[in-house]
C-alpha cells in the first residue's frame, strides 16, 4: 500500500533546513527541553490535580525534523494497519488480483504513495514543535518496511522538535527559556492526558479503526464524490465560503473523501481532540507567571502567529490539509475547559476523564453549561 522507505527518504529530502546554529547551541537547546520536560511533570500534575504514574516511564526524545518525520512514518504505519489489510483483501477478490496485487504495477502504486506521504511529512516537519505519539512503536528499525509484531506499540512517547523550537522563539522574538518551558508544558500536558487515564488511548485509537473501516474504496465511488464535492467548493462554480462557526465545510481534502458514518465517527473525534488540545493550552497558560514569567508576552505572539500562517501557499495548505480546523480546535477546546472550570472547578472538570460517556460531544464543545448540566446532574 505504502512504500515506507520511500516516503521517509522524500520527505528528508523535501523538509526545508532549520535554523542556522552553532554546534553548542544546539546542545543547549537539547540538554535543557530534556530538563524542561521532566520539570513540567510536576507543575502539570499540581496544576491539573491528575495522577499519571506511567509518565515518568515514557521516553522523552529530542529530534531534528528528519528525525520526526521518521518517527511519524512508523506510527502512520502502525494505525493505518487494518486499511492496508483490508484494501489487500479486497484487491485480491478483484479480476485480475494476480496482476493488480503483485509484481511492478503493485510496486509502483505503493511508491505513489510513499511518495505522496513524504510530501505531505516534508511540509508537516517544519511546523510541529513537538507531539505526544499515542501509537508510537517501542523501537522503529532502520527498515521502515519490517515493523511488525517483533516491534509492539508502547504506551507513548513524547517527541519534542528542537529547529522548530528554536526557529519559532527567534521569530516571536520571546525569551528561549520561557518559550521551550512552555512548548514542554504543552506536550507534557498531552503526556498526563493519555496516562492518567488508561482508557482515553484505546477509545480513540477504536473510533480511528472505525473511521478506516468505512473508508469507501471503491474508485468509482470515491471519483463520483470527487466530483460532486468539487461542484460545492468555493471557486468551483459553488456557494460562497461558510461564516465563521457555520454549519458548512472547511473545504478540505478530508471533507470531500469522507463518507455519512465517517462524518459521525469525526465529530466525535473532533470534539476529543478539542478537548485535549484544549485543556492543554489552558494547562500551559495556567502553570504561567510563577514558572513562565513571559507567558502573556509569548501567548499574544503565538497566537498572532498562528492565526495568519506564514504565507499564501501556507494558507493554502493548511486549508487543503484541514490544519484550519485543528486550529479551531485550539480555541474552542480552551473555551470550553475555562467555561468548566469557571462553573465547577478543576476538580469538577476532572469528571470529564471518568469514562467515554463524560466526553464532551461536538455540541457540548461550543455550550460548556450544557456539558456541566449532563454530567454534573
Amino acid at each position: 500500500m505504502v512504500d515506507w522507505n520511500l516516503a521517509v527518504a522524500t520527505a528528508t529530502r523535501l523538509a526545508r533546513p532549520g535554523p542556522e546554529v552553532t554546534r553548542e547551541e544546539a546542545r543547549a537547546a537539547v540538554k535543557e527541553l530534556r530538563l524542561h520536560a521532566a520539570e513540567a511533570e510536576q507543575h502539570v500534575r499540581a496544576f491539573t490535580g491528575m495522577q499519571a504514574p506511567g509518565a515518568s516511564g515514557t521516553p522523552v526524545l529530542v529530534v531534528d525534523r528528519p528525525g520526526w518525520i521518521k518517527a511519524n512514518v512508523a506510527g502512520f504505519r502502525t494505525i493505518i494497519t487494518p486499511l492496508a489489510e483490508r484494501m489487500q483483501a479486497r484487491r485480491a477478490s478483484l479480476p485480475g488480483a494476480g496482476v493488480l496485487g503483485s509484481g511492478a504495477l503493485g510496486a509502483v502504486g505503493g511508491k505513489v504513495t510513499g511518495i505522496e506521504l513524504g510530501m505531505l511529512l516534508a511540509f508537516l516537519s517544519s511546523k510541529v514543535l513537538g507531539q505526544y505519539e499515542t501509537f508510537a512503536p517501542a523501537e522503529i528499525p532502520s527498515d521502515l518496511s519490517t515493523l511488525d509484531d517483533e516491534h509492539p506499540v508502547q504506551p507513548g512517547r513524547l517527541l519534542l522538535v528542537v529547529p522548530n523550537i528554536v526557529a519559532v522563539e527567534r521569530e516571536l522574538d520571546v525569551d528561549p527559556h520561557d518559550f521551550r518551558l512552555w512548548v514542554c508544558l504543552h506536550e507534557e500536558t498531552h503526556r498526563t492526558q493519555f496516562t492518567a487515564v488508561p482508557w482515553l488511548r484505546d477509545h480513540i485509537e477504536g473510533e480511528i479503526h472505525a473511521f478506516l473501516a468505512e473508508t469507501d474504496i471503491d474508485p468509482a465511488t470515491l471519483l463520483e464524490r470527487l466530483r460532486d464535492a468539487a461542484g460545492s467548493l468555493p471557486g468551483f462554480g459553488g456557494g460562497s465560503e461558510p461564516e465563521e462557526g457555520g454549519s458548512g465545510g472547511t473545504g478540505s481534502l478530508m471533507d470531500i473523501v469522507q463518507t455519512p458514518a465517517q462524518r459521525e465517527i469525526l465529530g466525535r473525534l473532533t470534539a476529543v481532540m478539542s478537548l485535549l488540545e484544549g485543556h492543554a493550552d489552558v494547562v500551559m497558560d495556567g502553570v504561567g507567571p510563577q514558572v513562565v514569567p513571559s507567558v502573556a508576552e509569548i501567548r499574544e505572539k503565538f497566537q498572532k502567529r498562528r492565526a495568519k500562517g506564514t504565507g499564501r501557499l501556507d494558507q493554502l495548505l493548511r486549508k487543503a490539509l484541514g490544519l484550519d480546523a485543528k486550529m479551531r480546535q485550539y480555541a474552542d477546546g480552551a473555551v470550553f475547559v475555562r467555561g468548566v472550570v469557571d462553573a465547577v472547578g478543576m476538580e469538577g472538570f476532572n469528571r470529564v476523564w471518568t469514562s467515554p460517556n463524560t466526553l464532551p460531544t461536538k455540541e457540548e464543545i461550543h455550550e460548556p453549561a450544557a456539558w456541566v448540566a449532563r454530567v454534573h446532574k
